[in-house]
């Protein structure tokens, strides 16, 4: 998909980067050009001038492909296990923890959580986050006035931290597979079609004021949408992407074949037109042939390694279904942790871990950073309704390697992503430019100080 016009309209710059990862490869001594958020120039082989800003090792800005970005203040907080000797913690414990956390917190604490998961987002090297946004009712259930209040706030963070935001309002109206009836701790996420519809449109109207915003839908998951109600969501979604929870956990594929006599993805391809607008997020318990389905549809499956490991979900096969020609991006999920290369680092080190080997993921033309890295930012696109390089006519989302830092010291070409991801540590990234502004300088964000203070005072009230 195009780029889409920027509404506000920053000055021309002009960056110049010793080394920079361009669609064709690396590149030495590379000029990039900037108008109104835009990639007017990329020249290579040139010195560096005295106008030129930019400097270290350029790479193009990942998408984010799933974020709850208000679970970042949960981070560290449910890591205790369950009353008892024997007593068993896995996602669905942790998810209760999650209801019991939304009790509290209201329009202003969720857009100061927001506000700084996206900021470390930016300074972790992600340039647009599709955000799977199911907090819609206060926290008794009911709705707010403006029953689109919290997208409101989503749309405030990604405004103000300069995020490019992929805004997917999530449909969940029920507690689990064949229509049950939602519990008491979901009442913060559940709404009707007509209510959600409500919620699309809204969406789309507040967004706009960011100029490069995109809109999708987002049914939570097989177990939380009835089948009449799946089949809505592409006439909602429009041109906008399409992300679905699917195949998570053991338990969720246990329960859909006592529903419906099939595995979840194996429904979910029999009974929804499933291409490429989809994303799969987790889809970490798949069969040979669902993922080999998957990748001919040409959908992308949506990785949360991080989360994933927090939770003890599972391993998904990315290795067999890469080589299979299949997609996928990455995204931090619960937000535990957040950073490009600990998702990368994540990824890699699970399917070693699986198959008992080194270098998994990497192939014979790239190193293993670098087929983590492009494999990311291709998904990313993909999955988040952008697209994304360093290249004329697209948006100016750079990330900016510190090479002064030691961990770079002698590198070049793939061995610097390799170094960033395996590595490299948190400062491995000294500068941010999302549609040609300047976000992160020096590590940090611009307006780091004040979200943070926000967040702290947010933290206050949701922890009290």
């Amino acid at each position: 998909m195009p780029p889409k016009p920027q509404s506000k309209s920053f000055a021309s710059t002009r960056l110049w980067f010793g080394q920079a990862l361009l669609p064709e490869g690396w590149a030495r001594d590379v000029r990039i050009g900037i108008a109104d958020g835009v990639i007017v120039e990329v020249t290579t082989g040139v010195a560096r001038e005295a106008a030129d800003g930019g400097g270290g090792a350029a790479l193009p800005g990942v998408a984010n492909v799933h974020s709850h970005a208000f679970q970042r203040a949960m981070a560290g907080l449910t890591e205790a296990r369950g009353p008892g000797a024997n007593a068993d913690d896995n996602f669905w414990t942790w998810r209760e923890l999650m209801y019991r956390f939304l009790d509290r917190g209201g329009p202003e604490e969720i857009e100061a959580i927001t506000a700084l998961a996206f900021v470390e987002m930016l300074e972790g090297g992600f340039t647009r986050v599709a955000e799977f946004h199911y907090l819609h009712n206060d926290p008794a259930g009911a709705s707010y006035v403006d029953p689109a209040e919290l997208t409101g706030r989503i749309v405030a963070a990604a405004e103000e931290t300069g995020i490019g935001l992929t805004l997917l309002p999530v449909f969940y109206a029920h507690a689990g597979f064949g229509g049950q009836p939602p519990a008491p701790g979901q009442r913060r996420f559940i709404t009707d079609l007509d209510g959600f519809a409500d919620l699309v449109v809204r969406g789309r109207v507040l967004a706009a004021n960011l100029g490069d915003a995109v809109v999708g839908v987002a049914p939570h998951s097989l177990r939380a949408v009835s089948p009449e109600e799946l089949a809505a969501m592409p006439g909602l979604a429009a041109d906008g992407p399409i992300h679905i929870h699917v195949a998570e956990q053991t338990k969720e594929v246990d329960d859909c074949l006592a529903w419906s006599g099939a595995r979840p993805v194996e429904w979910l391809l029999a009974h929804a037109p499933v291409d490429p607008r989809w994303c799969l997020i987790h889809s970490t318990h798949v069969t040979v042939a669902e993922r080999a389905a998957v990748a001919r549809r040409g959908a992308v499956v949506g990785l949360c390694p991080v989360t994933e490991a927090n939770l003890g979900d599972g391993i998904f096969p990315a290795a067999a279904y890469t080589t299979a020609g299949g997609r996928f991006g990455v995204g931090t999920d619960s937000n535990v942790q957040i950073g490009l290369a600990e998702e990368l680092r994540t990824l890699e080190y699970s399917q070693r871990l699986s198959l008992r080997g080194r270098a998994v993921m990497a192939d014979a033309n790239r190193s293993t950073g670098r087929a983590l890295f492009e494999q990311a930012l291709v998904g990313g696109a993909q999955a988040s309704g952008l697209a994304t390089g360093l290249a004329v006519g697209m948006p100016a989302d750079i990330v900016s390697l510190d090479t002064r830092r030691i961990a770079f010291e002698g590198r070049g070409g793939d061995a610097l992503l390799d170094s960033w991801i395996f590595g490299g540590d948190r400062g491995a990234i000294s500068s941010v430019w999302r549609r040609g502004r300047q976000v992160v300088v020096e590590g940090r964000h611009v307006a780091r100080d004040a979200i943070e203070a926000r967040y702290r005072r947010a933290l206050a009230t949701v922890l009290a």
